[in-house]
């Protein structure tokens, strides 16, 4: 039977069109993998890149962001902490780009938990294709509140 994580996606700070976040797959006490799809009319498209778009790379950081650090952080918090405050701020990124991702892609992030103490949460993450290639990479760090 799947487990639900849903109350991860109630707990999130974020609302469309700066969700980047579709789904939970899995989520244990070293880590998480989350899934989102790229929508085709999403605004960004039409300037990154004239007649040809692709994804930029900050929006790539956001989602490995959103499901690697913020999503990993509520659950390490526990269901009850995290219905009471859930904030997070990056305080550091450092990412490779190694594959464009383009409209209506779906991509699956992994985080790792490197660490998390004294409310600080830092984690290396991989985003893959729905061919199973890597993206990006990095590690990214920030502070729960």
């Amino acid at each position: 039977m799947k487990k639900s994580y849903s109350y991860i996606l109630d707990q999130l700070p974020y609302a469309h069109p700066f969700l980047f976040v579709d789904e939970i797959l899995n989520a244990h006490d070293t880590g998480i993998d989350g899934s989102y799809t790229f929508k085709a009319d999403a605004d960004f498209y039409s300037g990154h890149f004239k007649n040809n778009p692709v994804t930029p790379g900050v929006i790539l950081t956001e989602c490995c962001a959103q499901i690697g650090l913020v999503c990993l952080g509520i659950y390490l918090m526990g269901k009850d902490e995290a219905e009471k405050t859930v904030g997070i701020s990056m305080s550091s990124s450092e990412m490779d780009f190694l594959l464009p991702v383009f409209p209506g892609e779906r991509v699956k992030v992994i985080s790792e938990l490197k660490y998390f103490r004294f409310q600080k949460l830092k984690c290396h993450v991989k985003m893959y294709n729905e061919q199973d290639k890597l993206v990006c990479k990095g590690i990214l760090a920030g502070m729960m509140r």
